[in-house]
């Protein structure tokens, strides 16, 4: 029964589960990088959910509001910090992945292991 009361944990390593097998098993450098952001959510839903406090109340000090019925607000305020941090960090990984594709015309990590192989190979001949 205690293992319901944690749902919100339990859906977070569901979470990052689903995106780590998606950096896994998928091919395609955007579906990878789709998966990042998946786990990266995961790590922020489990975070915010550590300063939850049921029938919480705002963290704001009036009169004599009971602080051990706060919700704990400095998570909330590294979550926001790593929300931009992913947002600026998956933009650039977009423009390399632009990149990739301008110069090897495919996405696929195996097709560019393979061209990168055969490059080095012609350079050592």
């Amino acid at each position: 029964m205690r293992l319901l009361h944690n749902y919100h944990y339990i859906g977070a390593v569901i979470l990052f589960c689903i995106g780590l097998y998606t950096v896994i098993v998928r091919r395609n450098i955007i579906k990878k990088l789709i998966g990042l952001n998946i786990m990266e959510t995961a790590v922020f839903f489990f975070y915010i959910s550590l300063g939850y406090v049921d029938n919480g109340i705002a963290p704001i000090r009036v009169g004599g509001a009971d602080p051990s019925k706060m919700v704990n607000p400095i998570p909330q305020a590294l979550i926001l910090t790593g929300i931009v941090v992913a947002v600026s960090v998956t933009a650039l990984a977009l423009s390399l992945v632009i990149l990739l594709y301008r110069q090897f015309g495919t996405l696929d990590v195996d097709h560019l292991m393979r061209d990168e192989a055969e490059e080095a190979k012609e350079a050592g001949e």
